[in-house]
C-alpha cells in the first residue's frame, strides 16, 4: 500500500527541508511514499503518517494550529482515534505536552503528560544549538531507534519535562539530562531536527516511515 506523509504547515518557518529529507529517504530505500506539505484537513484525513514540525515559540505554534479551522479535531481523530503514526519535531514535540511555559503558560495538545520548561544551564549558552548526543534508554516501542549514542542537531531553549518516565525514549545532556525523544503508543516526538542530522537523521525518518 502506498503511504502518504502529511507534513503540517501552520504558517511558521520553512518546512521544505523536512519534506525533502522524507522524500530523499523514501527514494533511497525504494519506499512507495508521497510526502506533502499541507494545512488542509481532508489531506490529513487521507494520510497514513503525520508530521508536525516546529520553529519558533510554543505560543505562536499552538495558536497557528488552532487558527486552522478543524485542524485540532482532525489531528485528534487521526492520531488519537485512528492511531496513525505521528512525529513531532522540535517545538512540534513540545506541543505534545499539557502546557508550555514560554512567555506565560499556554495549553498544549496534552497527548503526553508533561510541561515545556526553559533550559537553565549554569555555564552553557542558550539556545542549545549544534550537535549533541542522544542516548536511547527505552526500546519498548514499535518504532525502531538503532541510534544509541549518536549525535543529532539541536536548536532550542526549552525542553519537554516528561512526567511519566515510561514515555521517555531517549535523553540528552546539556547541563540537564532532558528527554530528547518521547513516545506514547503511535505518537513520537524528537527535540532535535532529523532533517538537519545527516545520515542518522535519515535513519530515524526511515524508521518512522516503516511504521
Amino acid at each position: 500500500m502506498k503511504k502518504k506523509v502529511a507534513i503540517i504547515d501552520y504558517g511558521l518557518g520553512n518546512i521544505v527541508s523536512a519534506q525533502q529529507s522524507f522524500i530523499k529517504d523514501a527514494k533511497e530505500h525504494n519506499l512507495n511514499v508521497d510526502v506533502v506539505i499541507t494545512n488542509d484537513v481532508e489531506t490529513i484525513n487521507s494520510s497514513t503518517h503525520i508530521v508536525l514540525p516546529g520553529q519558533g515559540a510554543f505560543k505562536s505554534c499552538i495558536e497557528g494550529l488552532k487558527s486552522i479551522d478543524g485542524m485540532i479535531d482532525s489531528l485528534e481523530k487521526n492520531v488519537l482515534n485512528k492511531k496513525k503514526p505521528f512525529l513531532g519535531i522540535c517545538v512540534g514535540m513540545q506541543l505534545l505536552a499539557e502546557e508550555g511555559r514560554e512567555n506565560g503558560n499556554h495549553d498544549g495538545l496534552g497527548w503526553i503528560k508533561g510541561s515545556t520548561k526553559k533550559l537553565k544551564p549554569s555555564n552553557l549558552k542558550l539556545p542549545h544549538m549544534g550537535w549533541n548526543n542522544v542516548n536511547v534508554i527505552n526500546k519498548n516501542f514499535d518504532m525502531d531507534f538503532p541510534i544509541d549514542n549518536l549525535d543529532f542537531y539541536f536548536v532550542h531553549s526549552y525542553y519537554f519535562d516528561c512526567f511519566d518516565k515510561k514515555n521517555i525514549i531517549a535523553t540528552t545532556d546539556y547541563d540537564l539530562n532532558f528527554p530528547s525523544i518521547v513516545g506514547k503508543e503511535n505518537i513520537y516526538g524528537v527535540q532535535f531536527h532529523p532533517e538537519k542530522s545527516s545520515n542518522q537523521g535519515l535513519r530515524l525518518i526511515n524508521s518512522f516511515l516503516k511504521l
